[in-house]
């Protein structure tokens, strides 16, 4: 969703850090407007430790199963390895919670960011923030910039694409909900419908089967599938940012919630203090530079 052993799922996120800081998890969103905050979190105590959290006392934590690498190490969040695990135990540290009072549970990518109330505080799945989602949910300012990249067999006729327009005539494939189908369908826009996965192990396995000419992933996750899981594909390029500003996957919490802005605060706080850059640095350094698509 490390490189070497942990050799870099969704949405959804570079030759350096910086370049993959740049998905589903949707649309780019300034990081300065990233927030959600509503007017019921608004005035809430930030008090650590305090908050009106799900069970008090507790920080319940989300994400889907399997949580895949980078994102997550063993498909194991509560081990605190991996990107996604460490942001969530230094968030949840900011708010006054330690290790022992954090509680993961399993929610599937697509149901985090759905209408209805949450049975979590925070979701952290690699969930891009968009003004669409914001409709169902809050989210926190983004805490990871990401960008979206194009995966196929060496050698493939895909393989040799340089631009979108290369890629107009494949077959094409994502995972259900994510950023990575939206760039498929509203920046490729190609001739033939893409393949929707429900899981981006469905849209590996249909790579490796010749199903499909290509896959679409955020990028952290392309260099862990060509460097780990699919060791005869490659990464044909990465997109631009559309828009000018860069996507962002951001933690997904109850629309109105009143730890929107408590949780938006430590991830700023969070970003300030470098804690972000180094947690990206341990997790996510190993990418190399991928060709821009144009």
């Amino acid at each position: 969703m490390h490189l070497a052993p942990r050799v870099l799922r969704r949405a959804a996120a570079g030759a350096t850090v910086a370049l993959l800081a740049t998905a589903v998890g949707c649309a780019p969103q300034p990081e300065a407007d990233a927030s959600a905050t509503s007017s019921a979190s608004a005035g809430k105590s930030c008090a650590k430790g305090e908050l009106a959290t799900k069970t008090s006392g507790k920080l319940t934590v989300a994400t889907d199963q399997p949580a895949y690498e980078p994102w997550f190490k063993d498909d194991k969040p509560a081990n605190g390895e991996g990107f996604e695990s460490a942001v969530a135990y230094a968030v949840a540290q900011r708010l006054g919670y330690g290790k022992s009072a954090v509680v993961w549970q399993s929610v599937p990518f697509n149901k985090a960011f759905a209408p209805g109330e949450k049975t979590f505080d925070f979701d952290i799945n690699q969930v891009s923030i968009s003004a669409e989602r914001k409709k169902a949910v809050d989210f926190s300012s983004g805490y990871y910039d990401v960008r979206q990249a194009v995966i196929a067999l060496k050698g493939s006729k895909a393989a040799k694409a340089t631009g979108i327009a290369d890629l107009k005539g494949l077959k094409l494939g994502a995972q259900v909900g994510t950023t990575s189908l939206d760039y498929i369908d509203d920046v490729v826009k190609p001739s033939r419908e893409a393949a929707v996965y429900a899981k981006n192990d469905q849209a590996k396995s249909a790579l490796k089967n010749g199903q499909v000419d290509a896959i679409v992933v955020d990028l952290p996750t392309a260099f862990y599938i060509t460097s780990a899981e699919v060791t005869n594909a490659e990464i044909v390029g990465q997109f631009e940012n559309q828009g000018g500003t860069p996507e962002q996957f951001g933690l997904v919490l109850d629309k109105g919630s009143a730890l929107t802005s408590c949780v938006t605060d430590a991830v700023d706080a969070l970003r300030k203090d470098g804690t972000l850059a180094k947690i990206e640095q341990q997790w996510l350094s190993d990418a190399v530079d991928a060709p821009v698509l144009k």
